[in-house]
Order: C-alpha cells, then structure tokens, then sequence
C-alpha cells in the first residue's frame, strides 16, 4: 500500500503528464461515446421526421381494399377531424413519367407544401417539385398533354390535359413527382379505390380506432405510431447496418489506442526508472511494484474516459443547436448513461491492458540497472529471442495464408463462387501481417530509416541529428510508427479498392447508360431518319448516334436482338469490358456477342454465327464477346450493312446522345433540346445518365464514410506521434542542453524535433503503403467481380504527404518546449 500511496502521489503532483500518457485514450473514448450519439440522433432523427407518414396522422387504413367512398364515411365518424385518401397513379407527360401523388397541400395531414403559385383545386391541375419543373420543362401556367395510367390496373385511360399552377415542396424529388387533392386525382383516373386513408382525432376524440374498424371490413387498421415506427425500422435497419461497420472502424480504432497508449507507458516508465530503483532498495517487490503502476494506468484510463465522455456528450447536444442555425432540424440525442458507463470502462480496461506489459518490464529491472541512465532503456534495439519467433511465425503465417487465397482466387466468369470465405481470409492474412510488424517493428525501423531518411540526412547537421535520434531509439519509433502504419494501410486499401470498383462501375454503366439520354418512339415506334439530323444540329447535344435493331434467331434460340450501334461513336462505350477479342475488329462480316448469347448458343470468338430474321438469313464471325448483355440490350452488334442485310429498315429504333456541358444545367439543357425537336411527338427520352450518377455517387458517398472513419484511427496515430515527441523533449532535455551548448541555436533545435516526428509519419505512411496496396488488390481479385486494378497514384502520394505533414505537426508544439529551456538548466538536469 505504501508502494501505491507513492505512485498516487506522484500523479497527483503531475496531472498534466497524467493527461499526456493518456491523450489516445481519451480521444478513442469521444469517438467511442461519439459514435453511440451519433446512432442515437440518426435513429430518433428517422422516427420523428424521415418516416413517409406526417406525425399528426393517428390512425391508418391500409392493405386491403378501400373504396373511394369509404374516405368520406370515415371523415363523418365521430372523433374524426380529418380523413385524407391517397391515390398513386402514373403516366407520361411528353414521353417522360410523370408520378401523381394525392395530397391535400396545406393542414396538419400534407406532405407537400407550395412554395410558389397555389395548390391545385379541381381535375387537370397539379402541382410539381422543383426538379422535375426543371427537368420536364413545367413551368408555372403550362398546359401539357398526358397519358394517365391508373397504378391498379396499368391501363391507359383517354388523353388529358394537366395544367401547372404550383410547385410544391415535398419528401422526396426525384424529378418525376407531382401534386394534387385527392378528389381531382380520383376524377382524373377514374380510380375506384384509395392505397390508404390517413385520419387525425379530433381533440379528446375516445374509441375512435374502434368506429374506424368496424366501418373498414377488408383492411388493415393501425395506430399512426406503429406506422411510422415500421416504415422507420425499414430506414433504421439501414441504419444500423451501416453502423455495424462504423463499430468495426471504432474497433480498430481502440487496438490503435492500446498501442500508443502501450508505447506511452513504457517512455514515462523509462524516465522514472531512479525511482522505481529507489522503491526496490527500501524493500519493495516486484509484484507491488507492478500492481501500482497497474493502478496508475487504470486511474488514467477513468481519468480520460470521463473526459472523452462529457467532451462527446457536450458536442452530441451542439450539434443540433448549430445545425438549427442552417435550417436543418435533427434530433437530441438524450443521455445514454449505459453506453457512457461502458465508454469509461473500455478506457480502464485499454489503459490497463496497455500498462501490463511495461509495469512488468519496469518492475524487473535491478536496482543498479536502473540507476543508469534512462535513455538506457530507452534505446534497446534488441527484441529478444521470443519477440523473433514470434514475428517471424505470423508473419509466415499471413504468407500462408495469402497464398491460400491467390491458389483459390476465381477466374474471370465464376459461377456459384461465394466470395466471404476468400475476404475473411484476406482480412485474416492481413491481421497477421500487422501484428507480425507489431512484433518485428523494432528491426523494421532502421532499414526503411536508411532508405527513406537520406534526403533528411544529407539536407545537413540537423536532418542528420534527426535521423539519429529516431534511430537511436528504435522500439519508441517502432511503436508509434505501426499506428500510423495501420491507418495508412486502411486508407491505402480504401482508396485502391475504392477506384477499382469505380472503374468497374463505369465498364458496368457503359452498357446500361453509354449515353446521357436515349430517345425512342412511343410503344416501339420508329424514329425518322430527320428527327435525328435535328438532334445532330442542336448545341446542347453531342455525340448524337442513331440505331436500329432486329429481331434475330441463332439456332434455336430465339427472341435475340441485333444492332447496328456505332461502337467507337460515344466516348462511354470505350469503357466496355470485353471477355475475349476486341470491339475495334467490328466490320462487315463480323460481329460482338454478348455473355448471356455466348452462354446461349455456345459460341465463342472466332467461330461463325448465323443470324436469321424471317426468311432473311446472315453468317458472321464473332470478333469479340462482352461478358454481360450489349449496349442498348443488344445480343449481337453488326456492322450497318449487314444489319440491313436482315432486313433493318431506313428509320431508327433509337437515339443516344450526350449533354454538350456537364453538370445539372447542361443536362437539363440537353433534355429540353431533345423536347423542342421531338416537337409534341409520340417519343420517349429516357435520360441514362441519372442511374449513372446515383451509382457513381453512391461510391463516392461510401469512401467518404469509410475514409472518414479510417480517419479516426490517423487522428489517434497523430495523437500518439505528439505524445511520444513530448515525452521524449522530458527523457531527452540533457541531450538537448549539450546540443544547445555546442550551438545548435532554439531554431535548429525545433527543426530536428519536428523532423524526428515528419520520420515517424515517414516510417509508418511507407510501410502502411506497402501492406495496403498488395492485400487491396487481393481483396478486389477476392471479390470475383471482374474488377480490374486501379491504383490511384496521386490520391495515394497526397496520402503519403499529409502523413508525413500532419506527423511534423504533432511535433511542432513539443519542439518549441523543448528549444524554451535554456542549455544551463538543461545541463543541470539529471
């Protein structure tokens, strides 16, 4: 006990060095505690305001059938203050879908509000969303004509005429809604029945749900609250989904901490080794010895977590007062007292963890051993016979295992492959190989110093004071190296991974979407041939490619499409993945084939393939075989002159063509353009690039997440390389008072400690890069998804730089302490 009181005391007269040992701990408890909030405000965020049913509705009729008249016997219920039906119906509009919604527009029970114009009053008005006034070309006043297709049947009904008098906010805009009141929409279709009545109480209304049930024979009756709840239990199953892989992030987050925090206690105990040499020569033992320090690591981890937790919690109630400011409303996330409660026992039980393995070794040193020097200890390189077996055992055993997965890896076209044995194992060669390095980090150290650290070195007296004090002490450098390590190897394999399935995603796209718009006649109607001459000569258009199609028979399957598309004609079909041959040799005589007509019909590149239509017959070499369907849904691409060989007529099925300008306003341009030269005919204009965009920004939404969580593992490596360079200014101030002494001036001094920290940052971005990039493509190979492998050489050499940077950073603070001491203080320090 009085071992413990003594070690208690201590820490009690440096709180600070308290703080400082466990800085990383503190930080993974706010990600930790950060990262419940954050579930908690999503959640509540999505039962209150994300859920498709307004928060005033206090009942539902649904999921059976709900006549028409049953909205009104219901209304006239007592206890009701209002009974709204929903109808959903579609149609087109110019050749476009157009989506009609049913809604009252004002009250507690709408879910669209105008924001310009007035709301819709009688049969053939509507209101539409701002994008689809802007995509459709419906502004304010303007009368269209419209096929209303009525959502039960499918049946089109007699052509009517819609006119715009509002635009509405609402929910969602995919650029295809609009907005009237139930009644107009129900004279508009003729619609017999309603998806669903939502109803409101009227003040102190009782027994209402009762009334409601016995009226509504053959349809479900449910209490708004369970409704909304569902629908948002759909939205929170995703929800929790995606935090299941943040909890795995924050995970690797925590192993990050225990290490720097591991690394952190074995330096302070290092600079007390007097100390402890003096406790062992009044009679103290090894084991008190050991258990205080224990003690000492489990009251910085109460310490630190308490504090990651009330900083979590004061920024979790923050974040929505400063996003009220915005306009944007969220919810509070509460107190979850259980979850803060674990937060504070996860940091004991890291910090203790971390203590072990230093209290253990500060607690065997002699006496004597300890009396010397404590840069001694500091700077062992050796990692004994143990620690070697021990490396070289993972590290053959994450070998072993990453040839097990190249042996097994799936070729191009794998059928029935099952993909999740092959990435655990990857994840499982790729954790063996860190913790190989945790292990053989030490001896790791001074070869990629060597390497890396020449231009340091040769830059001058400094660089090379620098590289020798990283290299002096190589356990401490190994240590906070392997952190910064492990999450550049994250970022590395996010980035590569990230690029190879955006570069597969493109290749997918180009036959689903190879243009921006597809423009084809109503009900499989031809296209004239001067309909796309007036596409060629619009501005807003580039790119304009024409195509026809014939129904074709190979063998005896039939119901096979052939077209004449221009393969080299739109920029975005040169992007194709090809199974076998090349798009380029299609010519007269020749012919590209898709997977699903290759698997069909057993033909391969270089073998004939004749094409009948009706009593018209063409024989053809294959050229080249796509690995999935062609563009435009074709199973055979030929050459113009063949394709009218099987009887193609002069006019078109189709037209592709592209925005001349990027962005919204240039695709917006490009549509509207399509419209005024399709001039009110029966066509339709599909436009492909938004399924290309939802893809692409879908990807870039995920490696956003994934980058940012990744970055929480930097920001504690960060932490640990300012920890460890401060620590170091205290073993190291009689070193830096000799230096100083010799005259190296406070400058030269703040630049070799700040260099030291950018070698840390070097040490672990180059080996992170070399462990990340290798098991990136073996994850991707892993996938069995025919990605090719991207390496995205800039994103990762900017990756490398602010490593290093951010590193140098951390040092900054540290090495303007250390260059305040003035070198007779410093001498005089033992």
């Amino acid at each position: 006990m009085s071992v413990l009181r003594t070690q208690m005391r201590g820490v009690a007269s440096r709180p600070t060095r308290l703080l400082l040992t466990g800085l990383a701990v503190l930080v993974v408890s706010f990600v930790v505690y950060a990262a419940v909030l954050a579930q908690q405000i999503t959640e509540r965020s999505v039962l209150n305001g994300l859920s498709g049913t307004p928060e005033t509705v206090d009942l539902v009729v649904r999921n059976g059938d709900i006549p028409v008249g049953q909205v009104a016997r219901i209304a006239g219920t007592a206890g009701v203050a209002e009974a709204v039906g929903r109808v959903d119906a579609g149609g087109e509009v110019n050749g476009d879908y157009l989506q009609l919604l049913s809604d009252p527009g004002s009250g507690p029970l709408a879910t669209a509000t105008v924001t310009q114009g007035r709301y819709p009053s009688k049969a053939g008005e509507i209101a539409v969303t701002p994008r689809t006034a802007e995509r459709m070309g419906l502004k304010l006043g303007l009368t269209v004509g419209a096929q209303i297709r009525y959502s039960d049947d499918g049946k089109p009904l007699a052509k009517s005429r819609l006119t715009v008098v509002g635009l509405v906010q609402a929910r969602d805009d995919y650029g295809f809604q609009a907005y009237a009141p139930t009644a107009a929409v129900v004279a508009l279709t003729g619609a017999k029945q309603v998806s669903q009545i939502d109803i409101r109480y009227a003040p102190g209304a009782r027994d209402v749900q009762e009334r409601v049930t016995a009226l509504s024979k053959g349809a479900e009756v449910a209490t708004g609250e369970d409704v909304r709840h569902e629908e948002a239990e759909q939205k929170a199953s995703d929800v929790n989904a995606v935090f299941a892989v943040i909890a795995m992030f924050v995970a690797i987050a925590v192993v990050a901490a225990g290490l720097v925090a591991t690394s952190t206690f074995r330096i302070v105990f290092a600079q007390r080794m007097r100390q402890l040499a003096l406790l062992r020569a009044v009679g103290a033992g090894r084991g008190s010895i050991s258990r205080s320090l224990a003690a000492e690591g489990a009251l910085t981890g109460l310490v630190t977590g308490v504090a990651g937790v009330l900083l979590a919690l004061g920024a979790g109630h923050l974040l929505p007062v400063v996003l009220g400011w915005f306009g944007k409303e969220i919810s509070s996330p509460g107190v979850p007292v259980p979850a803060a409660l674990g937060t504070v026992a996860l940091a004991v039980v890291i910090t203790v963890l971390a203590v072990l393995a230093p209290a253990v070794s500060a607690a065997k040193v002699s006496p004597l051993e300890a009396l010397r020097s404590s840069g001694t200890t500091g700077a062992r390189r050796d990692i004994g016979a143990l620690r070697w077996i021990t490396g070289l055992l993972l590290a053959a055993g994450a070998a072993v295992v990453a040839a097990y997965v190249l042996q097994g890896l799936p070729g191009r076209d794998p059928k029935d492959y099952d993909p999740a044995p092959m990435l655990f194992a990857v994840v499982g060669s790729g954790a063996l190989a860190f913790f190989a390095l945790v292990a053989l980090g030490p001896v790791l150290v001074r070869p990629v110093l060597a390497l890396l650290g020449a231009p340091i070195r040769r830059s001058g007296p400094v660089g090379r004071l620098a590289a020798g004090g990283v290299g002096a002490a190589p356990r401490r450098a190994a240590a906070v190296s392997v952190v910064v390590a492990l999450g550049v190897t994250l970022i590395a394999g996010a980035l590569v991974g990230g690029a190879s399935i955006r570069v597969l995603a493109e290749r997918e796209s180009a036959t689903s979407a190879p243009a921006d718009y597809e423009l084809t006649g109503a009900d499989q109607a031809p296209v004239p041939v001067a309909l796309a001459d007036r596409l060629r000569e619009r501005k807003e258009l580039t790119h304009v490619t024409p195509y026809r199609r014939v129904e074709t028979k190979i063998g005896n399957t039939e119901g096979l499409t052939a077209t004449d598309l221009a393969m080299g004609a739109l920029p975005r079909l040169g992007k194709l993945d090809v199974a076998a041959g090349s798009v380029r040799d299609l010519a007269p005589g020749k012919a590209v084939i898709s997977g699903y007509t290759s698997d069909m019909t057993g033909l391969r590149v270089g073998d004939p393939i004749t094409l009948q239509a009706g009593r018209r017959s063409l024989t053809v070499t294959i050229v080249a075989q796509l690995p999935d369907s062609g563009p435009v849904g074709s199973a055979v691409v030929l050459d113009p002159a063949d394709l009218t060989r099987l009887g193609a007529p002069a006019t078109y099925s189709g037209v592709l063509a592209d925005a001349a300008a990027d962005g919204e306003q240039g695709r917006t341009d490009g549509k509207r353009a399509i419209d005024e030269s399709v001039a009110g005919g029966s066509f339709r204009t599909d436009v492909l690039a938004d399924q290309r965009d939802l893809i692409d920004d879908n990807l870039t939404m995920l490696l956003v997440i994934a980058l940012g969580l990744i970055g929480l593992t930097v920001a504690i490596a960060v932490v640990g390389v300012g920890t460890t360079t401060a620590l170091s200014v205290v073993e190291r101030v009689r070193e830096s008072g000799v230096l100083r002494a010799v005259g190296l001036s406070r400058g030269g001094l703040r630049a070799m400690l700040t260099a030291e920290s950018a070698l840390y940052g070097v040490i672990g971005a180059a080996i992170g890069l070399a462990l990340g990039i290798p098991y990136a493509m073996l994850a991707v190979k892993a996938l069995g998804v025919n990605a090719p492998l991207a390496v995205p050489a800039g994103q990762l050499v900017v990756v490398f730089l602010v490593l290093v940077a951010l590193t140098a950073l951390a040092g900054v603070l540290p090495a303007r302490k250390a260059a305040k001491v003035s070198p007779v203080a410093a001498l005089g320090t033992e």
